[in-house]
Order: structure tokens, then C-alpha cells, then sequence
């Protein structure tokens, strides 16, 4: 099987930036990337991308209108691809059975029926998105049962991208895993992908395995890393109780070879689109297959996630005399980490609803995160737009969000934040002047010498 034409269905986070590094590394692929959604494939068109990741705009204005195109002709580029990518969105599911973890796969579904009624001859499907394990077998099924002219081979390829190093991540990936049926048919589908990823990955990083490993796989690599994330955090809570410092605790465990250094920074909890999700998927999937016991343990890893959120903002109302109502804080970053615009589950969301509800009034400052996004995420964990409008103002700079504050956060590890002038600052704010920072990345020591109260995570 030669590739010579890709359609990549789901513009997001996940599909745009990767058919844009396929497109600048085989340029003798015509890759299109197809939604349904017209906004934002104008913006994949346009200068202002719908995504932020440093490196990212250049790779799409060198191979746009070359052998990359953004379009919502999702049904002509179907029918023209020799291999589709599936990269929808898999949202926990709201409603019904598994409600609140289970997976929804509506837009899976969707992109599969689409896929039956517009293939003609063979295709070969690969599943970009993240999934639950044998969710290759429901596609094969309806693919099975709509299509009277196609010729279906599914494949798992998930994604490792870290949001922020995404363009890095998939210029020297640390493994392409590439899942199939191992039947003759099978190995061709898996080698074609291989062949296409092999243009700029050496052979030795690009893994296969059958379909369910590699469809579980993405699952549990999420749930390992946030478990870590989890685990240190539980550890930020001990130091603080005791005394220790947890920088310094996360630097001595790590120097273990067993152990390694990643994943180990104390934070105000993790965020972004796929651990909590994955990890409920996860949840789910073991009640599913009747291991409760494996179920707790995972579910453990969101709770102790949504613990230290609401630690930190408890810690904000008790420090500032057990009242916040009417007070100016200072929140500085709204997306769930540095170099992105991403704010999905990101700590800040919740950590405002927290001071919201508690009477605070609000001013943020986050630099790449649009306004409309903001409001967006606070609705949908039960802000009011009357709260919204009478205690929340968006700040251009940390500058306007500090001044005549009575305390500062930080939520968001942006590297403006650990150089701002915390002189011109504490000058500028309520008396005694209150940092609380929930990333670590700012100079403690400096600010204590200013005469601000700080408070840090994991730091006794």
C-alpha cells in the first residue's frame, strides 16, 4: 500500500499540528485536514492560528496551499484519501451510562459513518484520538455495515504530544506507536504508516504492536504520568506540614535511575484535555471489566488532583483573615500550562470559581488566552455571567492586575512572571502584601526581602 494522499478528519489540537509536521516532512503527500466547524478552519487559514505553540505557525505557512489544505470539504477529501486519520474529539461523557467517566464516542461514531458512505476501494483508518481499548472493533463493525465498496484496515496511533512542546515532540518523538490486526492485510496497513512517519523517524523509535495494546497503551502512558503528578503534590502537603522543602525532596528521589527526575514539580494540580479524562476512561473501563479494586486506585490519582486545587484556594481565603469578599485578587495565568492557549481543566478555572464564590473580586491576566474562553470555562463550572461581569476584570498586563490588589496568584508558570518588577509591585499593593505561588517559578527569597508573605507550594 502506497500513501500518497492523507485526510485528517478534526482540526483540533491533535490534527492540525500533526498533518502540518507530515506535510513538511513528506512533501510528496498531499495532506488534507477537514472539519465541519468553517470558524476554525478559517483560522487554520488565516494569520492568526486557532492554536499556540511556539514553531508551530511557520511549519503551516511553509507548506500551506503546497501539499497542506484546510477545508470543510470533509466528503470529497474522504473519497480521494488513501489513508484517514480520525483525530474528533472523545469528551467524558455528561449523560447516561458512565456518565462522568466513561468516554463519549458520538464524533467517532460520526467520522465512521462519513467514512463508509464516502470511501470507495481500500482506505486505511487510524485512530488519532484518544480511545477506549477495542473501540477499533465498533469501527471496523459500522464501517462493516455502511459501506458496500470499501476496504477497511483500522489501526491504533496515538498521540504523545505535550501541549507547549508539541512541534518538538513531533520533530524528535521519543516512540510513534502504530497498532494493527496481525493478519497479511494488517501488516501492509501498519507498514504504509510506518513508511510515512519513516521520513523523519528512524525505524528504531516507531513501535508496533496488535490493536488493543496500543489502543491501551495511550490510556495508561497518561495515567503513569499524572499519577506522578499526584504523588508529588501528596508529598507538597506533607512538606509544608513538616517543614521540608519538596523542590529539594523532588530532586534527591529523582536522582534514583528507578525513579528519574520528570513529572516530579509540585504545582496547584495538573490540567489540559487527556489526564483527568483518560484516567476516568480508564476508571470506567476496569469497573467495566469487573476490577473495582484497580478502579479505586486510579480514581485516587483525579482526587487527590481536585484536593490540592481546593487546597490552594483555601489557603488564599484562611491567609487573608479567613475573608476574601471585596478583596482585589491578583490571578496571573488562566491556561492549564506555559506556551499554549489550551485552558481545558486547566487548575486556575477552578481556583477562580472557588474565590468567585467566595466573594472575591478577580483581576486575571493570562497572555495568550482569549477573553471569550475565559467566560466560557467559568460558565461551565457554575460561574453566573452576573458574577462574571460584577466581580471579574481581564488585564492586559500583571502590571494592571496587581495594582491595589490585596494578594497575588500565580497559576500559570509563564516565564514573564518570574521577572516582573515585584519592586514597582508590592509598592502598588494592599499592606501586608500576600504571593501565593502555585507553580514555584517565582524568586521567594527576593520577595520576602521586599517585605511580601508568600506562600509556596511544598515549601514548609
Amino acid at each position: 500500500m502506497k500513501v500518497n494522499r492523507i485526510c485528517c478528519i478534526g482540526a483540533g489540537y491533535v490534527g492540525g499540528p500533526t498533518m502540518a509536521m507530515i506535510a513538511a516532512k513528506c512533501p510528496h503527500i498531499h495532506v488534507d485536514v477537514v472539519d465541519l466547524n468553517a470558524e476554525r478552519i478559517a483560522a487554520w487559514n488565516s494569520d492568526e492560528l486557532p492554536i499556540y505553540e511556539p514553531g508551530l505557525n511557520d511549519i503551516v505557512v511553509e507548506a500551506r496551499g503546497k501539499n497542506l489544505f484546510f477545508s470543510t470539504d470533509v466528503e470529497e477529501s474522504i473519497a480521494a484519501a488513501d489513508l484517514i486519520f480520525v483525530s474528533v474529539g472523545t469528551p467524558t461523557k455528561s449523560y447516561g451510562i458512565g456518565a462522568g467517566r466513561a468516554a463519549d464516542l458520538c464524533y467517532i461514531e460520526s467520522a465512521a459513518r462519513m467514512i463508509a458512505k464516502n470511501a470507495k476501494g481500500p482506505k486505511i483508518i487510524v485512530e488519532k484520538s484518544t480511545i477506549p481499548v477495542r473501540t477499533a472493533e465498533a469501527i471496523r463493525t459500522i464501517l462493516g455495515a455502511n459501506s458496500d465498496h470499501g476496504q477497511f484496515q483500522v489501526l491504533s496511533n496515538p498521540e504523545f504530544l505535550a501541549e507547549g512542546t508539541a512541534v518538538e515532540d513531533l520533530t524528535e518523538p521519543d516512540r510513534i506507536l502504530i497498532g494493527g490486526e496481525r493478519t497479511p492485510e494488517g501488516d501492509a496497513a501498519v507498514e504504509a504508516l510506518v513508511s510515512v512517519y519513516a521520513n523523519w523517524v528512524s525505524r528504531d523509535r516507531i513501535l508496533t504492536t496488535n490493536l488493543w495494546s496500543s489502543e491501551l497503551s495511550k490510556l495508561v502512558a497518561n495515567a503513569f504520568l499524572a499519577q506522578r503528578i499526584s504523588s508529588i503534590n501528596s508529598i507538597s502537603a506533607l512538606c509544608e506540614a513538616t517543614g521540608a522543602d519538596v523542590d529539594e525532596v523532588g530532586r534527591a528521589i529523582g536522582t534514583d535511575s528507578r525513579i528519574g527526575p520528570k513529572f516530579l514539580k509540585a504545582s496547584v494540580g495538573f490540567g489540559g484535555s487527556c489526564f483527568q479524562k483518560d484516567i476516568l476512561n480508564l476508571v470506567y473501563l476496569c469497573e467495566h471489566f469487573g476490577l473495582p479494586q484497580v478502579s479505586q486506585y486510579w480514581h485516587a490519582v483525579v482526587q487527590m488532583n481536585d484536593w490540592q486545587k481546593e487546597r490552594f484556594s483555601t489557603k488564599i481565603v484562611k491567609t487573608l483573615f479567613n475573608t476574601v469578599r471585596g478583596k482585589k485578587i491578583a490571578i496571573l495565568g488562566f491556561a492549564f500550562k506555559k506556551d499554549t492557549n489550551d485552558t481545558r481543566e486547566s487548575a486556575s478555572i477552578y481556583v477562580c470559581r472557588d474565590l468567585l464564590s467566595e466573594g472575591a473580586n478577580i483581576a486575571l491576566y493570562d497572555p495568550k488566552v482569549p477573553v471569550s474562553t475565559i467566560h466560557a470555562d467559568l460558565n461551565y463550572v457554575g460561574v453566573s455571567d452576573e458574577v462574571i461581569d460584577r466581580q471579574l476584570t481581564i488585564c492586559s498586563s500583571a502590571e494592571e492586575a496587581t495594582d491595589q490588589s490585596h494578594g497575588l496568584a500565580v497559576l500559570t508558570e509563564w516565564d514573564e512572571f518570574a521577572t516582573l518588577d515585584f519592586s514597582a509591585i508590592y509598592d502598588k499593593m494592599f499592606k501586608p502584601a500576600f504571593v501565593f505561588d502555585g507553580r514555584n517559578v517565582l524568586p521567594h527569597d527576593k520577595l520576602r526581602e521586599l517585605g511580601f508573605d508568600v506562600y509556596a507550594i511544598g515549601k514548609g
